[in-house]
C-alpha cells in the first residue's frame, strides 16, 4: 500500500468565521490578509487576521485528512489489516486536526469579538463610510509616499511607491482629518515620508463596513449544541 500523500498546496481554506469577519469588517478576507502583509491594519485588525490565517491552515489539515478517509473507503485498495492500520491511523489524525481546528477558531472569536463591540458602539445612525477617493489615497500612501517640493516653482506633490500621486490638497485634508502624517523632520526639498496613523488605519480597515447589526453569529467551537462526538480509536 502506497504511504499517505503528502498536502497539497492549495488556495485558503474557508473557515466558519470567515463571513462574520467580512460582515464586522466590510472586507474580504483575502483584502484582510493583503492589508495585513502592507502593515496597513491597525493592531486588533491585525492580531485578528494572524489568528484567522492559523485557523485557516488548521482548517487545511482537516480538509486533508477527511479527504484521505474518504480516498481509503473508496474501494480502491484491498481490504486487509493495512489498510484497517491506515484508517485507524487517519481517524486519530483527522481527530488531531479537529481539535487544533476548534482551538484556533477559538483564539479568532477572542480577537474578533472586541472588534464587534466596538463597531457596534461606534457606528450611530448617520456613520458615513470612508469616501472612495479617500480609500484609494490611504491605500497608496501605505504602500510608502513622500512630501515633495519642486526646486524651481516649490510646487508641492505626493508621489506613491505605487506610481500614483495624491493631490496635494486631499494629502491635506486627510492630515486634517487625522489619517495620515508626515514626518516634518525631513525638508519637503528632500521629501517628507508620510504615513497612515493609528487612525488612518482603522478607517482604511473598516471602510465599506456594513451596519453591524446584520452581523450573524456563528456557533463558538464547543457550545450547545454541541457537534456530534468525533469518534476515537
Amino acid at each position: 500500500m502506497p504511504p499517505d500523500p503528502a498536502p497539497a498546496a492549495a488556495r485558503r481554506s474557508v473557515t466558519q468565521l470567515d463571513h462574520r469577519i467580512e460582515v464586522v469588517t466590510g472586507q474580504d478576507v483575502d483584502t484582510l490578509w493583503a492589508y495585513r502583509d502592507r502593515s496597513i491594519l491597525d493592531e486588533p485588525h491585525a492580531r485578528l487576521v494572524d489568528r484567522h490565517r492559523e485557523l485557516a491552515k488548521a482548517e487545511t489539515g482537516v480538509i486533508f485528512h477527511r479527504t484521505l478517509l474518504h480516498h481509503l473507503g473508496s474501494g480502491e485498495f484491498p481490504v486487509d489489516e493495512a489498510l484497517f492500520e491506515r484508517i485507524h491511523r487517519t481517524v486519530d489524525q483527522l481527530n488531531e486536526a479537529a481539535d487544533i481546528r476548534d482551538s484556533a477558531a477559538r483564539e479568532v472569536l477572542a480577537a474578533l469579538e472586541p472588534i464587534e463591540a466596538t463597531a457596534q458602539q461606534s457606528q450611530p445612525d448617520g456613520h458615513e463610510n470612508l469616501s472612495a477617493a479617500d480609500q484609494a489615497a490611504l491605500l497608496s500612501i501605505a504602500g510608502g509616499a513622500k512630501v515633495h517640493a519642486h526646486l524651481l516653482t516649490e510646487r508641492m506633490s505626493v508621489p506613491t511607491a505605487s506610481g500614483t500621486r495624491v493631490p496635494y490638497a486631499h494629502l491635506q485634508r486627510l492630515e486634517a482629518a487625522g489619517l495620515v502624517c508626515r514626518d516634518t523632520g525631513h525638508s519637503v526639498m528632500a521629501g517628507q515620508p508620510v504615513t497612515l496613523t493609528d487612525a488612518g488605519r482603522t478607517a482604511l480597515a473598516g471602510s465599506r463596513r456594513p451596519r453591524p447589526a446584520a452581523a450573524p453569529t456563528a456557533p463558538r467551537p464547543g457550545s450547545w449544541p454541541a457537534a456530534p462526538t468525533r469518534p476515537r480509536r
